[in-house]
């Protein structure tokens, strides 16, 4: 069995910075242990896995330890490349997911356009230890539907946290995301997921689903300019309409190549 494997840096616009994601294509549907042995191989945050359909296309999305229900980056890096190979003519694509419904991607201007379903945060009382956990204290402490949402004082306080990831894992959350307003952007941000395989994550487009929500009632904007100050950074433009939220970036291909099983 040959499946092509593409590497590509999303939410940038060069290779080694933003965050990496791999692409396979695949005919048909295989086994879920050998979809879970080939993201773990791969050992990058997400590997995304491709079915093409009349409509569209499947997708799916592994960490190196489980299936996730949603991932924008890797998203992001499925939709570039099936445009850039002539799999997928037309300037939109269309993905159908197992948890996160119909997505869609489309190239607007340079940039690769996701609608993603919104999520919203609401108030959450900190679990003890939380701020020892950090590494910095909590201003508020929201919960959405996977993650905890931690506000921070400034821009600083989100780049100087240090956390434990062995307390973070223990949480009862996908991952803990950490924001504030940014210094030269709108917002920053910086996400933790060691409960899902991903101490740290690059750059998080699914993240971005509870933060562009909560950042524009705060800031009353209807659209944000978002920077993850994690040690690769990347960049984001964000747009909330209701129940949806445009998320936008570059992406860059690092390698391309070929799994044989």
């Amino acid at each position: 069995m040959d499946i092509p494997l593409y590497q590509v840096d999303a939410f940038t616009s060069k290779v080694f910075s933003g965050n990496p994601a791999a692409v396979c294509i695949l005919k048909h549907w295989i086994d879920d242990v050998l979809l879970q042995s080939i993201a773990a191989e791969n050992n990058l945050s997400e590997t995304a896995f491709l079915v093409p359909a009349d409509d569209g296309f499947d997708l799916r999305w592994f960490t190196p330890t489980t299936e996730v229900t949603l991932c924008g980056h890797a998203t992001l890096a499925a939709a570039s490349v099936v445009m850039a190979r002539r799999e997928w003519t037309g300037d939109e694509v269309p993905f159908r997911t197992r948890w996160s419904g119909r997505l869609a991607v489309t190239r607007r201007d340079g940039l690769f356009v996701m609608d993603f379903p919104a999520r919203s945060a609401g108030t959450f009382d900190a679990p003890p230890g939380l701020e020892e956990a950090l590494g910095v204290t909590p201003r508020d402490v929201f919960a959405s539907e996977e993650d905890m949402l931690v506000i921070l004082d400034d821009e600083r306080a989100v780049r100087s946290a240090r956390p434990d990831m062995t307390v973070l894992e223990r949480l009862p959350f996908r991952g803990v995301i950490i924001t504030a307003r940014g210094d030269e952007s709108d917002i920053v941000s910086r996400f933790f997921a060691p409960r899902v395989g991903v101490p740290e994550d690059p750059v998080t487009g699914s993240s971005h689903c509870v933060l562009a929500p909560y950042w524009a009632r705060e800031l009353g904007k209807k659209e944000l300019h978002a920077l993850q100050v994690s040690e690769r950074g990347g960049e984001l433009w964000c747009a909330p309409s209701g129940d949806r939220v445009f998320i936008s970036g570059e992406t860059a291909l690092y390698s391309e190549g070929m799994i044989r099983l």
